[in-house]
């Protein structure tokens, strides 16, 4: 079993830490609330009072933090792990990040003899409950072959898709997707509303068809529910939103439908919900519609 280092203990990184520690891995584990890494610890991890300290001396250190500045600041900040971390080892970065970051990490790690991979998720918290998160990794391949028995212990698809940034990139085009469904699943419930519809009834018919995804299967049945808490934040996703039409200016390509998803999402951070989960879009919606 590997010793790692683990940093960020959020909705997503606490149950993922939780299956390492069952798994028999020892973790030492750095948060900046330390409540939050109670259950952690009383599983058996150990604390660290700086990134630096969990990274020291450890085969892996794991990184699943909320922005792309939070992750600059664990890695080369005054207590960044590229203080301690050891040659030889490798860096998962598990945040969904810039994917000019995540080739900066790779190129500073390598100089210090140590391997990266920036290998965000998409699953929200029932797939890191339940150890069913799709992986998609960036990186060298060595790193990546002596990091998949820890992959695999927390996703159900986990794929290599191409050098340092492929991970962060591939994370892009799952979000954009998202940003989609995300927007035609709301307004498919609000249009139900307004026909008299029971939603329940609808969606057992549309979720067996062509409409059929993530998003009606998870989401749809919270929002029936009045359940706006977090699987996913509304303040990560229009990080992410906002890093995929960064890159998509970058290469000149105009993405129209992700542009409008992620103002309409801004829309919810302006209704005081960012902190809400991205169902939370039903709230926007509702009010643009006067259904309040």
């Amino acid at each position: 079993m590997s010793t790692i280092g683990w940093i960020g203990t959020g909705v997503m990184g606490r149950p993922m830490a939780h299956h390492l520690i069952e798994a028999g891995h020892r973790l030492t584990i750095f948060t900046r609330t330390k409540s939050k890494a109670k259950q952690l610890l009383e599983a058996g991890a150990e604390w660290a009072n700086s990134p630096q300290e969990a990274a020291k001396d450890k085969d892996f250190v794991c990184t699943m933090v909320g922005y792309p500045q939070d992750l600059q600041e664990v890695v080369f900040g005054k207590e960044g792990v590229i203080n301690t971390i050891k040659a030889g080892s490798i860096f998962i970065d598990f945040t969904t990040s810039r994917p000019t970051l995540a080739v900066e990490i790779a190129n500073a790690l390598k100089e210090r003899g140590v391997l990266s991979l920036d290998a965000p998720v998409s699953g929200g918290d029932v797939g890191a409950r339940n150890a069913t998160l799709s992986i998609m990794v960036g990186g060298e391949k060595e790193a990546f072959i002596a990091a998949r028995p820890i992959l695999e212990r927390l996703g159900k698809t986990v794929i290599l898709q191409g050098g340092p940034g492929a991970g962060q990139h591939t994370k892009m085009c799952n979000q954009i997707q998202i940003a989609g469904t995300m927007v035609g699943m709301v307004e498919a419930l609000i249009y139900g509303v307004k026909a008299g519809l029971d939603l329940e009834t609808m969606l057992k018919s549309i979720s067996g068809g062509a409409a059929g995804c993530w998003s009606l299967d998870n989401l749809a049945p919270r929002i029936l529910k009045g359940d706006m808490e977090p699987g996913f934040f509304v303040d990560h996703f229009v990080k992410d939103m906002g890093i995929a039409l960064e890159e998509a200016k970058r290469m000149q390509l105009s993405l129209p439908g992700l542009a409008l998803v992620h103002q309409l999402y801004i829309s919810v951070q302006a209704l005081g919900a960012g902190r809400k989960g991205t169902q939370a879009l039903y709230l926007a919606l509702k009010h643009m519609a006067g259904m309040d």
